[in-house]
């Protein structure tokens, strides 16, 4: 089978270079022209399933390829964004001026820090493998599916099938589409596409 994981479209905070997370700001014009273009893009890419994270940016990219394609939507919480506590709604840089200590310790051991009141990477790893044999559950790990998420957690989600992918080096761009394939038999996963934006007009 194939797995399409596929960021949502464009936001203000995109543009402005704060961080998300589980805030839940929509698509702007520009993001929703991408969520068009994008299910124009899968239309050579059937499928049988749509999982969305709740987050509305999220589910208006979903409902594109919905229209275009005739399949119900699933929603999978644990597909939500990465968590930030409270470094949500900020830059990078305004995040190292005002938590200096946490961002540095972050940086040196993400595997058990986390920003205030965010996960750790290991609670992001075990919900996205968790998202993984969900949807290897309900396809029977045979029937392609749509994957409608985040940045960074499209890059988690890779990482945890294609075990020489370091999700820091994978974030994908709005509306782009990862492809990875799923072979039931021997339970192998492989990446074949990595943040395709082809069917994006610049």
């Amino acid at each position: 089978m194939k797995i399409y994981l596929i960021r949502h479209g464009q936001t203000d905070w995109n543009i402005q270079g704060k961080i998300q997370g589980t805030h839940d700001i929509p698509l702007n014009d520009t993001g929703r022209r991408q969520a068009g273009q994008l299910a124009e893009g899968m239309d050579s890419r059937l499928v049988s399933h749509i999982f969305s994270s709740p987050l509305s940016r999220a589910m208006e990219t979903a409902k594109e390829i919905s229209k275009r394609q005739g399949v119900e939507i699933g929603l999978l919480p644990q597909l939500k964004e990465v968590e930030f506590g409270k470094w949500e709604g900020l830059t990078w840089e305004e995040i190292q001026e005002r938590y200096p200590k946490e961002f540095a310790h972050w940086q040196i051991n993400p595997a058990v820090a986390a920003p205030p009141g965010g996960e750790t990477r290991a609670e992001i790893i075990s919900r996205c493998k968790w998202s993984i044999n969900e949807i290897l559950r309900v396809t029977g790990g045979r029937e392609d599916a749509a994957v409608v998420s985040h940045g960074a957690t499209v890059a988690y989600l890779v990482s945890c099938m294609v075990s020489d992918q370091d999700e820091e080096t994978i974030i994908p761009g709005n509306a782009s589409i990862t492809t990875i394939y799923y072979n039931p038999l021997t339970e192998d996963f492989r990446l074949m596409e990595n943040n395709d934006t082809s069917h994006l007009s610049h």
